[in-house]
């Protein structure tokens, strides 16, 4: 494990010449129907594709004092253009493998955030093809990935909506089940393209009973690498110090079972430890909303992580006395 932050590698593409020499490979009939309307014949790919990924790296021995706000919103990610001055990053809820399993009929997050920013899949294919590894883990270690610059193209609509033909939405494995016309209703082209910073991290999955405290240390650390990485690289791609923003939500908390408090008290913790600026918690609906306020009274109430610096370790011993328990998959 690294003991400072640094990156195991970092390579620039052209975006135009990443999408003609490496074109994503949709195989699943209804991901075809969406980059056609993404990405028609003719279509101009403009700027250049930073991709790195990051050694793991401890957090600090000491939770610094309050300076990450913490915002919370009943929504999905948007992906609205950053203002000047600030650098956002959205999460991607990846695979060990990343981008592995974009092509076929899924449309998790991690599917959904490819399909809708294609040059995700070329940029996979293009890794593949050279001696860059595209894994966010390695010998059981995070190597959270990120990848700077990247078109998203197109909006698919996943809600449900009978009278578009999607009476239980497009999320998940309802995509691959769902008729092609419906897939190209729910689809609407961004013209022009806005432009996405993607953090991609992979989740503890497979876990059963409870929590145990090497698998909270995992997740603690997979998250500070993450996010601490951002800010690095934020810094890296401007020319002065940007107010650095991650959006994320429910990481690991689909597929994988995780249990939403844990999971959201660890990756707030994550970036008060990392200095982010802002930490923007999306929560899906007022459910996920009620959720979060929860985690945020483990934080002060059980945990006694306040505006004041105080260390690490009794923190998580306490985190782990509440004795969290594993969930179940949502099958998606």
């Amino acid at each position: 494990m690294s003991a400072l932050l640094e990156p195991i590698c970092r390579r620039e593409f052209d975006a135009a010449a990443l999408m003609r020499e490496f074109p994503p490979r949709f195989s699943h009939a209804n991901k075809q129907v969406v980059y056609s309307i993404s990405c028609p014949p003719g279509a101009e790919h403009a700027g250049r594709i930073t991709f790195s990924r990051w050694a793991a790296t401890n957090p600090p021995a000491v939770i610094p004092a309050d300076a990450t706000v913490v915002e919370p919103r009943a929504d999905y990610f948007g992906y609205e253009p950053a203002p000047a001055g600030r650098v956002e990053w959205y999460l991607n809820f990846s695979h060990s493998d990343l981008f592995c399993a974009y092509g076929g009929s899924l449309f998790a997050q991690d599917e959904m955030q490819v399909t809708e920013h294609p040059a995700l899949g070329a940029l996979r294919e293009a890794l593949l093809k050279s001696d860059l590894e595209p894994l966010t883990v390695q010998h059981q270690r995070p190597t959270p990935v990120l990848v700077a610059g990247v078109e998203r193209r197109c909006r698919v609509a996943i809600n449900p909506d009978a009278s578009q033909g999607r009476p239980n939405g497009l999320y998940g494995n309802n995509f691959g089940r769902a008729k092609p016309d419906v897939v190209a209703k729910a689809t609407a082209a961004l013209v022009p393209p806005t432009v996405t910073n993607v953090l991609a991290m992979e989740a503890p999955t497979g876990g059963v009973g409870r929590y145990g405290r090497r698998e909270i240390d995992s997740i603690l650390l997979t998250a500070y690498t993450g996010f601490a990485a951002a800010g690095a690289e934020s810094r890296q791609l401007s020319a002065a110090p940007p107010e650095v923003v991650v959006h994320t939500g429910y990481w690991g908390c689909g597929a994988y079972g995780g249990h939403r408090v844990l999971m959201a008290v660890l990756q707030v913790l994550a970036a008060r430890l990392a200095g982010l600026n802002r930490l923007v918690f999306h929560t899906g609906d007022a459910g996920g909303a009620a959720t979060f306020g929860k985690a945020l009274a483990v934080l002060e109430t059980d945990l006694g992580v306040g505006a004041a610096p105080c260390p690490l370790e009794p923190v998580l011993g306490r985190l782990d006395a509440l004795a969290f328990q594993w969930g179940v998959s949502d099958g998606n």
